[in-house]
Formats: structure tokens, sequence, C-alpha cells
């Protein structure tokens, strides 16, 4: 559906308006069913994507600081998401050996059991989510990609 008929608006001040609204609305709509599909897993999207990052370092583990830096939501405190999937079992946190004030952390094999379980159902979702092409699919990842390089503006607040 057009996003002038999601959001019921018929004109826009510019393409550039336009494209930015599309985005957001988007995002929203893509994160709303990411939070239900996680929330029938007793997770969350950030803590799955903590959960996610640890896997990829295939059993070593990282610095806290490391996966924070690595997160597709910056604005999570990764603090208090590894608190409460240390509390569910899916992730160890331990001190640093060479340097007492760093936390490293790890997955657990719980934690893995969980992402291979959610692997083949996050397939299904996404292939309902998303409906495009190959094609199409690597054409907007270039295009969002584009409009990222091309961005280098940044709010300093």
């Amino acid at each position: 559906m057009p996003i002038e008929d999601e959001i019921k608006q018929s004109t826009f001040s510019s393409e550039k308006e336009k494209l930015l609204v599309n985005l957001l609305f988007t995002c929203g709509w893509v994160e709303t069913n990411q939070q239900r599909f996680f929330k029938q897993h007793g997770i969350s999207p950030q803590q799955y994507n903590v959960m996610r990052i640890l896997r990829g370092q295939k059993g070593q583990s990282i610095p806290i600081t490391a996966v924070s830096e690595r997160m597709i939501d910056r604005m999570s405190n990764t603090s208090r998401l590894v608190d409460k999937l240390c509390k569910k079992g899916y992730v160890n946190r331990e001190t640093c050996e060479s340097d007492r004030r760093a936390v490293d952390l790890a997955i657990t094999e719980s934690g893995l059991q969980l992402l291979w379980k959610l692997d083949a159902e996050l397939m299904d979702l996404q292939d309902k989510l998303i409906t495009l092409t190959e094609q199409e699919l690597i054409q907007l990842s270039t295009l969002l990609d584009k409009l990222r390089d091309k961005s280098n503006y940044e709010f300093n607040l």
C-alpha cells in the first residue's frame, strides 16, 4: 500500500520528505513485527542482536564494549540487555583476565539452542515480511548503503 494511503496524507513537500516518512514508517512496521515475534520467545529484538553477535564469535568471548559497537540499535543499553540475558541463562559474563575493569561476554549452550530454534522461524518471518525479488533486494540494499554514504551529516546534540 502506498505511504500516502498508510498515513492518510496525500501530499508531501518534496520527494525527500516522502522518502524519509516512508523509511520511518517502514522501519516502525518491521520493528513492530519483530517485537511480536521475539516476545513469543521471551526476548527482545535487541537481546536477539546481542546473542547473534556473540554466536558470531564461535565460542570466543568478546568485550561488552565490542558488542555495543556492533549493535544495530546503538541506543540500546547493552549492560541492561546482557543482565537480562544472563538471568535467562543465554549469556555468560566474565571479568577480563588482562583488564579487571573490562567485562567479556560469551553465549551459552542454552543461548545457542534458542538461536538455532529461531533461525528457521526467522527465515519464515522474513519471507512473509519481505516480498521483494532477489534483484529488488540487492537494489534496495545498495540504495540504502548509498544513502548512508552520502549522508555525512550527524546531529550533535
